[in-house]
Parts: C-alpha cells; sequence; structure tokens
C-alpha cells in the first residue's frame, strides 16, 4: 500500500519493495487477527502463519531483497536458505504463548496435526504427514520426523536427525563468498547450520547411507 511505500522510500531496491510487502502483508494479518477478536472468535480459532519456502530471486520479484541470516541459499534451493520457514502458530488458551521451538517439522504436518485437534480421523491411506502437536506443546518432543526427503529433479536432500546431504545443490553467493555447486554436499546441522563446510569427504560412510535411503524413498514412490 502507498502508506509503506512513503515508510521506506529511502531505502534501495529490491529491499524496498521487499520491505513494503512484508509490512502491507503484516498490516493486513492484524486486521483478520482484530476482526476474530471483535468477533469473539479469537479462542476458536487456530492460527497458523508460515511461508513456503525461502526469499525469492526471481525477476518478477523484483530479483531479491530477502535475506536468509546465517542460512545458505533461496527459494528453489534445498539448502536451509530455501526450505527452513519460520511458522507462527497461535491458539490462546489452547498452546503455549510465547515459546519457541526448534525440532524439524514440515508444512505437510499441518494436516494431520490440524485434524488431532479437531478429533478428526485419519484417512486410511498412508499420507506423509505426521502430527506434531506433542511439539507445539513442548520442546522437549522429539520431532516427528528421523528422515526426511526433498526431491526436484536432479536436485535433492535427504535429513536424517542432524545429518543433512544435499545432492546437485546449485551454486550460491553466500555473505559474499561464492559456494560452487558440490555433487555431494553433507553437513551436520547441529555443528554447522550455514552448510558452508562439506563433509562428504571425510565421511563418506554417510554419503553411502543417506544415498541409499534416498533411493529406496525413490523407489517405494514409484510403486505407490
Amino acid at each position: 500500500t502507498e502508506k509503506w511505500r512513503k515508510k521506506y522510500k529511502h531505502l534501495d531496491a529490491p529491499r524496498r519493495m521487499y520491505a513494503e510487502f512484508v509490512s502491507t502483508m503484516d498490516e493486513m494479518v492484524g486486521e483478520v487477527v482484530g476482526h476474530l477478536d471483535k468477533l469473539g472468535l479469537r479462542e476458536d480459532t487456530l492460527i497458523i502463519y508460515l511461508s513456503d519456502h525461502g526469499h525469492s530471486m526471481e525477476t518478477r520479484t523484483f530479483g531479491g531483497g530477502g535475506n536468509s541470516g546465517d542460512y545458505r541459499g533461496h527459494k528453489f534451493t534445498l539448502w536451509e536458505g530455501g526450505i527452513r520457514i519460520p511458522c507462527i502458530v497461535s491458539w490462546p488458551g489452547r498452546i503455549p504463548q510465547g515459546a519457541i521451538r526448534g525440532q524439524m517439522a514440515a508444512s505437510i504436518d499441518w494436516m494431520p496435526t490440524i485434524a488431532e485437534y479437531c478429533g478428526v480421523k485419519l484417512p486410511d491411506r498412508k499420507i506423509d504427514g505426521k502430527s506434531f502437536t506433542s511439539v507445539i506443546d513442548s520442546d522437549a518432543a522429539a520431532s516427528p520426523h528421523d528422515i526426511f526427503h526433498w526431491e526436484t529433479g536432479k536436485h535433492w536432500a535427504i535429513r536424517q536427525g542432524d545429518w543433512k546431504l544435499v545432492h546437485n545443490g546449485p551454486a550460491t553467493d553466500y555473505k559474499g563468498r561464492k559456494i560452487p555447486q558440490t555433487k555431494n554436499f553433507l553437513s551436520n546441522l547441529a555443528e554447522d547450520v550455514t552448510e558452508t563446510k562439506n563433509l562428504a569427504a571425510n565421511h563418506p560412510d554417510k554419503v553411502k547411507q543417506l544415498t541409499e535411503l534416498h533411493e529406496r524413498w525413490l523407489e517405494k514412490l514409484k510403486q505407490n
């Protein structure tokens, strides 16, 4: 809106456009929440606010403007900057307020999570998502996923616990440093969330194990 364009006119492009979009969206979300309060529905409403990917670098979004902080990558990459996204959940009187969770979960987990909150039985067919109401309740709860896979053409990734393998991950710029494309990039996210130190050469057995797990997962997909 024009209000936010005026506020951020001193910023350079594309950061200026990004700030305008974010503040406009934030204001609109505030209006929705305010309307729920006005109707007396706030305590009966679960609000889930999340992105589906990291910040965009596309021409249609002015070539960027976002910042993934310490995380490498952006939208359309499987580096953490492309897939690790913030999620804000609010339900007064039902879930903790002002709490932070660091466990691994994914957007596909919301369907079974909401179903559990609503007491709705899940379909008999297999789904990939898993309820993480226990994670919302406690920072001591385990992640619902021991292993998780991402696949986008020849670029894929797998995470098992803190270990993450990115295959054919694209080259990226990271805080002024150019990191080239690598066939296999292995990270331990408990020790390095930046994904800038490749451990593949030091842990070939782990690369082999994760690759085989991903190949078996792909085979199961074909069977389904």
